[in-house]
């Protein structure tokens, strides 16, 4: 989030109706967890906020606190760490169709200002609306099918430094793709390759993947195209690893320098999720009845 992060005062007030459940005297269901003045502060504790209730209602008192954060000059790294809390879907385990409620609602608000909840994983995150791509949230909901956790914490992280910390994004992304083919590895039984770098270890997968260029069993008709597009596809792979080493920031960086903007940081987070996405896909249906599992 930037530091021009502001959420306006129709948002503010449906957030602290999502947060306290609305007023004790309102006979209209909740959207959200009816919350007492107590639990509204171990709420906003929990999000590291300090908060009391005192003198006011809790309702008037929690709004008139996220007003003054929305205000100040850390609203860009409080809010959304408090409206993703809101909508975290543990606290609706019982309740699902309220964690749905809760989101739905949010997101009419939070969409004029330029935000969104998005689903990555089992929780949602806070993003600039339209940040991300079809091919990424069809990778995030493949690793939560699969149990693929590691992969899912590597794109989180990519997603939430893009603009932030480019740098730190690309290395993110590199880190996403090494992650599959070191756990297509180990569930094939094979050897983890000496040099255990996203090429190394994309290498190591494409033969008993099927991925080489040089395979001799394609269809005569489309053989080249499918060779060019498995050829391009290493190409992308050895590309992201050698932008990690030269711009990510796994071998450090100087002091104040960035190397890389947003935009390549999005493309190399493009680019790993496709690739990601492929072996997977390639994987399930190479082998269907050996699942991936996390490692």
């Amino acid at each position: 989030m930037t530091a021009a992060f502001r959420l306006s005062p129709q948002t503010i007030d449906a957030l602290a109706e999502v947060i306290s459940g609305g007023s004790a005297n309102d006979p209209t269901p909740p959207v959200g967890r009816y919350r007492s003045g107590p639990q509204l502060e171990k709420f906003m504790r929990a999000c590291n906020v300090d908060f009391r209730v005192g003198q006011q209602s809790r309702l008037p008192a929690l709004a008139d606190r996220l007003i003054a954060i929305n205000n100040g000059p850390d609203a860009a790294k409080v809010l959304p760490r408090i409206i993703e809390c809101a909508a975290d879907p543990r606290d609706f385990v019982t309740e699902p169709e309220k964690f749905t409620a809760v989101v739905d609602h949010l997101n009419r608000f939070l969409a004029l200002d330029g935000f969104e909840l998005r689903h990555q994983g089992q929780k949602v995150v806070l993003a600039p609306v339209g940040k991300s791509a079809a091919v990424i949230d069809h990778l995030v909901n493949k690793i939560e099918v699969i149990d693929f956790d590691t992969v899912a914490r590597d794109i989180e992280r990519a997603l939430a430094s893009c603009d932030s910390d480019p740098e730190d994004a690309v290395t993110a992304a590199c880190s996403a793709v090494e992650s599959v083919c070191r756990s297509v590895l180990i569930e094939l039984g094979l050897e983890l390759p000496a040099k255990q770098d996203i090429t190394g270890l994309y290498k190591a997968v494409r033969e008993p993947l099927g991925l080489s260029p040089q395979r001799s069993d394609l269809p005569g008709q489309v053989a080249d195209d499918v060779r060019k597009v498995l050829s391009g596809l290493a190409t992308m792979i050895e590309g992201i690893g050698a932008l990690r080493t030269h711009a990510g920031d796994a071998h450090g960086r100087e002091r104040g320098f960035a190397r890389i903007d947003a935009r390549i940081a999005r493309l190399a987070i493009h680019s790993a999720s496709t690739a990601a996405l492929f072996i997977i896909e390639t994987w399930q249906k190479k082998f269907p009845t050996k699942p991936l599992v996390r490692h």
